[in-house]
């Protein structure tokens, strides 16, 4: 295990306002303050690899690199197993694939095409959470959260975002999109990544 004794300033390598209330929340009791990209000047970074952890360490580093500061960075997606896990790296533009115009609705209608003719419809979203100290940092810290589930053939709910309407959870009789923002915070793959980054910090 590594241990982390850092106290102050990181950059959080994203501008998502909802992703940085979370993670603020989380962070400020270990006197960590993130601070996101944008207001750093930190343009976005290239993801040009097939992996999560790849692009996200891609990304904390360039935040780093860019501001001399530590970085968080993270990387998630839906992977579907009759698939080959797709659309993985490429879930927020699946259905640009298939030159078909980026959007929600899209890569859902893409998505239920390409499992059509599937029994198996076990899927699961995956985060990445990557800490670096510094831009070459030789040992990164590395968080992988997993919630597993299944595409629905029909959409329920109007939480959230992406694929949620169709991540059905067998567990809870619902998909994602039926749950309550603060019981989907608790329960999914960015919460579960989330929470084993925290462990290591406060190791």
């Amino acid at each position: 295990m590594v241990v982390v004794s850092f106290k102050g300033k990181v950059v959080l390598a994203s501008n998502n306002q909802g992703k940085l209330k979370e993670f603020k929340a989380l962070f400020e009791p270990l006197g960590i303050t993130l601070v996101p990209q944008g207001e750093l000047g930190v343009p976005e970074a290239e993801e040009p690899f097939d992996t999560f952890v790849e692009n996200a360490l891609a990304k904390a580093r360039h935040a780093s690199k860019c501001t001399g500061l530590p970085a968080i960075a993270d990387d998630s997606g839906l992977t579907v197993n009759a698939l080959g896990g797709a659309p993985g790296v490429l879930s927020a533009r699946y259905a640009t694939l298939f030159g078909e115009e980026k959007s929600d609705q899209n890569n859902n209608l893409r998505l239920l095409k390409e499992l059509a003719n599937q029994s198996d419809r076990s899927a699961a979203y995956i985060a990445l959470l990557v800490f670096v100290r510094s831009e070459a940092d030789p040992c990164p810290i590395i968080a992988q959260g997993v919630w597993k589930g299944e595409i629905a053939t029909q959409a329920a709910g109007s939480n959230g975002f992406g694929y949620d309407p169709y991540f059905y959870l067998p567990e809870l009789g619902c998909t994602a999109a039926e749950l309550a923002p603060e019981v989907k915070n608790r329960q999914s793959h960015r919460a579960i990544a989330l929470k084993k980054l925290l462990a290591e910090l406060q190791a």
